[in-house]
């Protein structure tokens, strides 16, 4: 995740109030809690495009061996992403692994399940691979709640950062990750003609 000039500027004074805690004025308290959200919804695309990722994963894992130069293509990019690699990966890397890059893989794979094997059996925890749900950010220490009377009512929600004219919408997973077609063999392509 990368932040912005504006979200790091942010993101220090943020830093710097929590250190010192004074009192902000409702301009910076806002700034934050955009911040918060923006990368709220940041981790949020992230779980949707690894859960898109494995979900891809598993299909062509079950249209082997028809898929092999995508399943293999995938499985490297799940691995990258810190993918805990399942039996069933195992299995099918066994049976590809006349292909060098299987056999490559399955080398990995092997060396990635056998530390997670190890580190349960020596009791820790092994690190999960998608990021634990944050809190929801409410309200800074000295921040603007401590600036307001007892019984004044809370401000309403920040709105929405409006887009600016030359800004798009994130894009969904589809469009990042189109659907991989399987390659027509010159049989079919006879077949079909």
């Amino acid at each position: 995740m990368a932040f912005g000039a504006d979200e790091l500027r942010v993101l220090r004074r943020a830093l710097a109030t929590a250190l010192h805690p004074t009192p902000l004025p409702e301009e910076d308290v806002q700034d934050c809690l955009r911040l918060a959200e923006a990368v709220d919804e940041a981790v949020g695309e992230a779980g949707r495009l690894r859960a898109f990722l494995l979900a891809d994963l598993a299909r062509y894992r079950e249209a082997l061996p028809g898929s092999v130069s995508g399943y293999l293509e995938l499985l490297q990019d799940a691995l990258a992403a810190g993918y805990d690699p399942r039996p069933d990966d195992l299995a099918a890397l066994r049976a590809l692994r006349g292909r060098p890059l299987a056999a490559a893989l399955l080398e990995r794979c092997r060396t990635l399940a056998e530390r997670s094997v190890r580190a349960r059996l020596a009791g820790r925890a092994v690190a999960a691979t998608t990021p634990a749900p944050r809190s929801r950010l409410l309200a800074l220490p000295g921040g603007l709640a401590a600036a307001r009377e007892p019984d004044r009512p809370k401000a309403p929600p920040a709105p929405a950062r409006p887009q600016s004219p030359g800004e798009r919408p994130a894009p969904k997973p589809s469009e990042v990750f189109p659907p991989r077609r399987r390659p027509v063999t010159p049989s079919e392509e006879r077949a079909a003609g």
